[in-house]
């Protein structure tokens, strides 16, 4: 049923989305066919998958749990796309901060949060794979002594766990075949 109601809000939005958005309505349909990606590049500049560390469903304040991992590195750090897809989101709120999330393969949305500055996309334009999407900082909640990106991957059954994905390296998934 949350499945249902998921690609129901999903498939209604992206009929809202794609009337203004008509260049971007083909990739989005391949977008949402194609397959996810099994395996996913680590998308902080700099860090492999050695230096991450799990923190998957530990708790957080107010009852929440983690429902991403965290990925320490230097401020201002280049953020890339772990995926190409369409920035559907582009803004700011009291946890995350500046945050971005790119609807990739699969229908999957990837969040990308604390950020310290954005990329140059604006909501609606396609990214590569790889692409400068932001820079790690410490906006939203995040402790300002501990610069990190909050990386969190849903998918149309709710939030999954990115840590097994990534890998170190190696050329991202490209989703524009």
């Amino acid at each position: 049923m949350a499945a249902g109601v998921f690609w129901g809000t999903l498939l209604l939005g992206a009929g809202i989305w794609i009337l203004p958005h008509g260049r971007q309505a083909l990739r989005f349909g391949r977008l949402v066919g194609a397959e996810p990606p099994a395996r996913l590049p680590v998308p902080v500049e700099g860090v492999g998958q050695e230096d991450l560390s799990d923190a998957w469903g530990d708790p957080r304040s107010g009852g929440r749990i983690h429902q991403g991992i965290d990925i320490f590195a230097s401020r201002r750090t280049p953020v890339r796309s772990a995926t190409a897809g369409i920035v559907v989101r582009r803004g700011e709120n009291p946890l995350g901060g500046r945050t971005v999330t790119i609807l990739g393969p699969g229908g999957w949305r990837h969040y990308y949060a604390h950020l310290q500055q954005y990329g140059g996309q604006s909501e609606g334009e396609w990214v590569a794979a790889g692409e400068v999407i932001g820079f790690v900082g410490t906006s939203g909640n995040a402790p300002a002594d501990a610069p990190h990106l909050h990386y969190g991957i849903y998918t149309g059954s709710g939030p999954t766990n990115p840590f097994p994905l990534l890998v170190p390296g190696g050329p991202p998934p490209d989703a524009r075949r």
